[in-house]
Order: structure tokens, then C-alpha cells, then sequence
């Protein structure tokens, strides 16, 4: 595996590489440890100035480098690095694809609430515009359990399978634990249930029936995702909901104590990329490691 992992120095960024050292690396795979030193121009815009900013970011880039490789010691992959100038979220994609990475890996701050509808981040501009999967790591690794937990939402699309397809050739250990969840979104989802408990029997027969074919049908979805992941890993639940599945997927995340959530994504581009999508919401609201997938079109 090919992985660039991007990292600024923060200490966002080094839980991000301390979640690299709990995986079976090989000395097959290769790391590539990157860093984009950006710079902006003072307003008077002189090169004596402009010269001293730049060689001062050298220097600060050469030391967030060396951080992280430090923390990067006990990995047995093949580890180099990299230092361009540029802005963050372009230089990134843009690296990952020239050197056709298999994925990317970086840390986040997890902004909350209103801000992250209006403040654009370099993660989630990454995530948008990056064609292969990304992991963005928010939290350290639960050690309570000694395994990582993840839970993988599936859709029955070609995203999600994709997703699951990447997930098998990702080095987690072999403990790891995976649960996949499909979330129903009932055709008598809308009928608040106070009120289903007061119509006649007709009606309450079928809601039976149409959830008897609801879950049937999310069984299908799920067998396929389950006889993929059973070649990888050993510890699989299966889980089906009836919901949002924004909201159920959050929800389940925290119930089984998830280290990450897998989700596909369409990979939207422009100004659709910044819509709310089920993949966005979990980005943006998520307690745990996010792994967004990507099938290239």
C-alpha cells in the first residue's frame, strides 16, 4: 500500500501518526510523510521579508517532518518525505495523484456546530476533492477493548462496496472488529408512531409487511458485504436500522464504542461537494476516525 500522510505539526496531526503505529505495516508498503509549507506574502510585499518568511517556514516544515517520523519509529513500512510549496487542500490532492497514492491520511480538528458549515478546512476540502479514500483521524485509538472497532455503513451501492473492498486491504490488525450496519429508510417513516398505534388494522398490517420487506431487503444488501469481509477479518456483526442514516450511523458509532467509520462517498466536486451528504455529516459530526471511501468514475 501507498499512503501520503499529511501533517502540519499539530497535535491533531500527531494522534494521526500514532494511529499509523497500531497497524501491520510491511516493508512492501510505503508512507510517504508530506508537509505544505504556505506561506503569504506581508503587505508590504519587499524580498528581504519575503525571504526570511520563506526560509523560516523551511525550517519550521523540516522539524514538523522530523516529528513525525519519530513518532513513525516502530512502523516497518518503507517511509520517506516531502516538502512543497503551496496551499494545503491543493497541494495534497494534487500530490497524492501524481504519485498515485492508494490513500490519504491526516488529522483533524473536529470543528463543530455552525462554523463547520461556513469555515472551509483543508480536511474537508481533501476529502471533496481527492479521488482516492481518506482517512481523517480525530481521536486516539480506545485501548480499554485492545482491538479497533469499526463500523461500516453500507448502502448496497458500488461506493459502499468499494469501501468494504478497501477496508480488506488496509493493515489492521488482526483482532480488528467490524460491524456493518445498513440503515433503512422506511416508506412509513414519516407516520409519528402515536399516531400508528391509532389506526385501523389494515394499516397496521401493513407496517408489518412493509417492514418485513424493509429488513429482508437490508439483509441482501449486507450478505454481500459480509462474505467480502470474511476473508479479511474474523470478529463481524451485522446491524440494521430503520432511520435518518446520518443520525443512525452517528448513533451507532457511539453505542458499540466505534474507533471508525467507514462510509462511501460519490466524491461531488465544485459547489455540490459542499452540500449535506450522509458521507459530509459524518465527516463533520463524528466523535471518531472518519474513513471516507472513493470510487474513481
Amino acid at each position: 500500500m501507498k499512503m501520503l500522510f499529511a501533517t502540519d505539526g499539530s497535535e491533531h496531526s500527531e494522534r494521526a501518526a500514532k494511529f499509523l503505529t497500531l497497524l501491520n505495516w510491511s516493508p512492501d508498503d510505503n508512507i510517504t510523510v508530506f508537509h505544505a509549507a504556505y506561506w503569504i506574502p506581508f503587505r508590504y510585499d519587499e524580498e528581504f521579508y519575503l525571504g526570511t518568511l520563506k526560509e523560516i517556514k523551511k525550517e519550521i516544515a523540516t522539524r514538523i517532518l522530523d516529528s513525525a517520523l519519530d513518532i513513525l519509529k516502530p512502523v516497518k513500512a518503507k517511509i520517506s518525505v516531502s516538502i512543497v510549496e503551496g496551499s494545503p487542500e491543493l497541494c495534497i490532492v494534487d500530490s497524492a495523484a501524481d504519485a498515485d497514492m492508494d490513500m490519504i491520511v491526516m488529522g483533524s480538528r473536529g470543528i463543530k456546530g455552525i462554523e463547520s458549515v461556513f469555515i472551509g478546512s483543508v480536511t474537508r476540502s481533501v476529502v471533496i476533492n481527492a479521488a482516492k479514500p481518506v482517512l481523517v483521524v480525530k481521536t486516539p485509538i480506545s485501548s480499554k477493548s485492545g482491538k479497533i472497532k469499526i463500523l461500516l455503513a453500507t448502502d448496497g451501492s458500488d461506493y459502499a462496496q468499494t469501501t468494504a473492498e478497501f477496508l480488506c486491504s488496509f493493515p489492521f490488525p488482526d483482532n480488528t472488529e467490524v460491524t456493518i450496519l445498513n440503515v433503512i429508510w422506511s416508506n412509513i417513516f414519516d407516520i409519528p408512531a402515536r399516531f400508528v398505534m391509532a389506526i385501523d388494522e389494515l394499516i397496521k398490517n401493513l407496517e408489518a409487511g412493509t417492514k418485513t420487506m424493509e429488513f429482508t431487503s437490508s439483509e441482501k444488501i449486507i450478505a454481500p458485504v459480509r462474505e467480502h469481509l470474511n476473508k479479511r477479518f474474523e470478529n463481524i456483526h451485522v446491524l440494521s436500522k430503520v432511520g435518518d442514516p446520518s443520525t443512525e450511523i452517528l448513533k451507532t458509532a457511539e453505542t458499540i464504542g466505534a474507533d471508525m467509520i467507514a462510509v462511501g462517498c460519490r466524491g461531488l466536486r465544485g459547489i455540490k461537494g459542499m452540500m449535506g451528504s450522509v458521507s459530509r455529516n459524518i465527516l463533520t459530526h463524528a466523535k471518531s476516525s472518519v474513513l471516507i471511501g472513493k470510487t474513481e468514475r
